[in-house]
């Protein structure tokens, strides 16, 4: 029953995200990446601190050991987006960013591919994340899942759009970004079997999955959100409270975690 969940969670946090992206992205995409790009930050920081690092604590795993564990996490994903492996968009031709024009096709022309490539590595890893959540507590796996289809959406809106804008067809966009969302069932199922046998390294990796989501939403998002409020500072407070929205919900949802 856990193998078939993370079968099930990784598919809805990668291919069914892309799709999601895509859909948004040929509709109302401007008003909802902006709003979800501040919701989702509230999410994965919410989830990180409110539930990855207690459970990873509470676990009764050397504190020294895990906290040296968070650490490394921030400096390798710090590594991994300095050599482009690791690599989020939320950028798109239009979208009141100060880009020149053409600016999205420029980057996506020759790097169009690396961006594919470091998503499909990037979504394995979220699968490897969602399979150790499950292990851990089948509530935790659904509530990290939610959290990465949050961030996922808008990263895969800026992609989906980046490479529109570089020339290919809607459909062959799809279809590699569903096939690298793709990826995160294989590090799902990989992980069950790796991790399942070894289930001291749970909270290291539920401590590696906190430092994922703390990185993204600190080097990423929220400096995205900045960019977003320099030509209208009125939405600073929009963003404030779909942040806080976000951290509230994740509170109200592991509430009751707690008490397993």
């Amino acid at each position: 029953m856990t193998l078939l969940n993370i079968i099930i969670a990784t598919l809805l946090g990668g291919a069914v995200s892309v799709i999601a992206a895509a859909a948004l992205s040929l509709t109302v995409l401007t008003r909802v990446v902006h709003r979800l790009v501040s919701l989702s930050a509230g999410l994965l920081l919410g989830t990180a601190v409110l539930h990855l690092l207690p459970e990873s604590i509470e676990s009764g795993a050397d504190l020294h050991a895990l906290s040296a564990t968070l650490l490394a996490g921030l400096l390798g994903f710090f590594l991994l987006e300095k050599i482009s492996v690791l690599r989020h968009s939320h950028h798109y031709e239009g979208d009141g960013h100060s880009h020149e024009h053409g600016h999205d096709r420029h980057e996506a022309g020759p790097q169009g591919m690396l961006i594919l490539v470091g998503d499909g590595i990037h979504n394995f890893t979220d699968g490897v994340m969602i399979a150790a959540a499950f292990i851990a507590d089948v509530r935790l796996g659904w509530l990290t899942t939610a959290a990465i289809a949050a961030h996922e959406i808008p990263q895969e809106i800026g992609d989906f759009i980046v490479l529109l804008n570089a020339g290919y067809s809607r459909a062959r966009a799809l279809f590699y970004n569903v096939l690298s969302g793709l990826s995160a069932v294989l590090g799902g199922v990989l992980g069950y079997y790796l991790l399942g046998d070894a289930e001291r390294a749970i909270p290291y990796v539920l401590m590696v999955s906190a430092a994922s989501f703390i990185y993204v939403a600190l080097a990423d998002l929220v400096p995205d959100m900045h960019r977003q409020t320099r030509s209208r500072r009125s939405d600073s407070w929009t963003q404030l409270l779909l942040m806080l929205l976000g951290v509230v919900t994740i509170a109200l949802i592991t509430a009751p975690l707690h008490d397993h």
